[in-house]
């Protein structure tokens, strides 16, 4: 069976599109999951600004992401590392994708290997 990839670019800071955005991309990990179908979820552009913010208790999305937790894979590096947000997703003990090589980056995920795995969404 394929895997589903779900991608989020959001940026936290985007007001309440991003924030719906980010409910959106992990209730669809959920339906996922809840129904034993492979997903999994990767933090990509300003999107991997998410991890820290959504670890916290207090955020409105936090039991979701926490029920989904275990399908996200991780994070770009060169995303990460240029939207400030390294430090944050290493202290999440997210992985840190980097199977892309791109010139002047620390490498970002394979959008082809995602393709190859199954279906790609974006939010």
């Amino acid at each position: 069976m394929s895997t589903t990839t779900i991608i989020v670019l959001s940026d936290p800071s985007g007001g309440d599109e991003a924030l719906g955005r980010m409910f959106n991309a992990l209730a669809a990990a959920y339906d996922f999951k809840r129904q034993q179908r492979p997903v999994q979820v990767v933090f990509q552009g300003a999107g991997t600004r998410w991890p820290s913010a959504l670890a916290a208790s207090e955020h409105p999305v936090h039991a979701l992401y926490a029920a989904v937790e275990d399908t996200i894979v991780g994070a770009s590096a060169g995303c990460s590392t240029v939207f400030g947000a390294r430090d944050d997703v290493e202290r999440e003990k997210l992985s840190l994708i980097a199977d892309n090589p791109v010139p002047g980056t620390a490498g970002l995920p394979s959008l082809v290997q995602f393709m190859s795995d199954g279906p790609v969404l974006t939010f």
